[in-house]
């Protein structure tokens, strides 16, 4: 069995959980008015969704003893039946019921998937098969979620969660064909899945994947009104700054799983969080500089998803008896940076500052997190000598 068609089939899955979380938030003024609410209360939808992820990420631990490919095709039938009725919801509950069942397997699947491309990777190359699985969620921000905008725009927003379900279904048949059978890990119990967090290396980077996404997201989810009214960019060149920040997570989740291999991931992780500080601080003072808004904000993408791997591959080694939980874990802390971040960088805008201290905002979170990572590459992560890594790369 080929390991590079399994890495492929399990990146078919992320892609469909990037298109189905993230389109909600590009359609949100189609489905409102076509379901009658404001967009406000349309936002209730992008939180079902969050909370279908830390909902479904611990029921991993019941799952526990069942074999990993089970789980995945388990966890993707549940993605396909949420994506199928949110295509067909005739209002406003049976949407936010569907918007649930879809999170539900996001974290799980992740967790699952990162374990099943660290067992498949060759010795030495784990962070850069995780890095695989995850491309088909950079992609998703690259290619998918601009153009289901565009299809419902020209047809209905249901389309894009009908091509989501659809997508689930063609992933099932690659996950069942491609990725070879992997008995379930040993038994610790129900206690020994949480023995891990016992210890404080765990807690130290869930607590950097919380400040650092949610640095990052109180600038990103005000990226369009900082490009038009800071920047001075027209609405119509929006998707395309789209497109090119979609690029950066694509180069990025490559490069973070490359550099986690050759170097460690935790100080991979430590270099581009405070690389993604220096350039929140740079979008702070030259947003209104249009090339130096863009090449920044290019950066700050490229650096969100280069430490999306070393998280994945951090948590995985610090979670012994417990990986299936502790895969999950990150994406809860994934998605809870996203929420606090989102909120947090409001602030600014509610007491009448401009677009461009939500940067700020975010990278005061940065610099915790950067302080955070570096006492845990010096207090958990040992120094790998030049024969380590000569090893590791032959």
């Amino acid at each position: 069995m080929s390991v590079r068609k399994a890495l492929i089939a399990l990146s078919f899955g992320t892609f469909g959980l990037g298109v189905a979380e993230f389109v909600m938030m590009a359609v949100l003024p189609y489905v409102a008015r076509d379901m009658g609410v404001s967009i406000p209360t349309a936002g209730g939808w992008v939180s079902a969704y969050a909370l279908g992820v830390c909902c479904g990420a611990p029921l991993l631990v019941a799952g526990r003893r069942r074999p990993l490919k089970q789980l995945l095709l388990l966890l993707m039938v549940l993605m396909v039946a949420g994506n199928l009725l949110a295509a067909v919801s005739p209002g406003y509950w049976t949407l936010m019921a569907a918007r649930f069942v879809s999170g539900l397997p996001h974290g799980a699947y992740f967790g699952v998937a990162s374990l099943v491309a660290l067992k498949l990777a060759p010795e030495g190359k784990g962070a850069l098969a995780v890095s695989v699985m995850v491309a088909g969620m950079t992609v998703a921000n690259l290619a998918g979620v601009p153009v289901s905008t565009f299809v419902c725009h020209l047809l209905s927003w249901r389309v894009a969660f009908l091509f989501a379900g659809l997508w689930g279904g063609v992933t099932l048949y690659f996950l069942w064909r491609w990725v070879p059978f992997m008995p379930g890990l040993p038994d610790t119990g129900f206690r020994g899945q949480f023995r891990f967090l016992r210890r404080g290396a765990p807690w130290c980077i869930l607590a950097a994947t919380v400040l650092g996404n949610g640095g990052v997201f109180c600038w990103w989810c005000y990226i369009s009104p900082l490009l038009t009214r800071v920047s001075g960019f027209p609405d119509a060149m929006v998707p395309l700054l789209m497109v090119l920040a979609g690029g950066g997570m694509v180069l990025g989740n490559a490069m973070g799983g490359y550099f986690s291999d050759r170097f460690t991931p935790g100080r991979v992780d430590a270099v581009v969080q405070g690389g993604i500080c220096v350039a929140l601080v740079g979008i702070f003072f030259f947003a209104q500089v249009w090339w130096l808004s863009v090449a920044l904000m290019f950066v700050v993408t490229t650096g969100l998803f280069a430490i999306s791997s070393p998280q994945q591959t951090l948590i995985l080694k610090h979670a012994p008896g417990g990986e299936l939980l502790g895969g999950a874990c990150i994406q809860i802390a994934f998605n809870l940076g996203n929420a606090v971040g989102a909120q947090v960088g409001g602030w600014p805008l509610r007491h009448g500052l401009g677009y461009n201290y939500t940067a700020l905002a975010g990278a005061a979170f940065l610099v915790v997190s950067t302080l955070v990572l570096l006492y845990f590459v010096r207090r958990y992560e040992p120094r790998r000598t030049a024969s380590s890594v000569q090893a590791a790369h032959c």
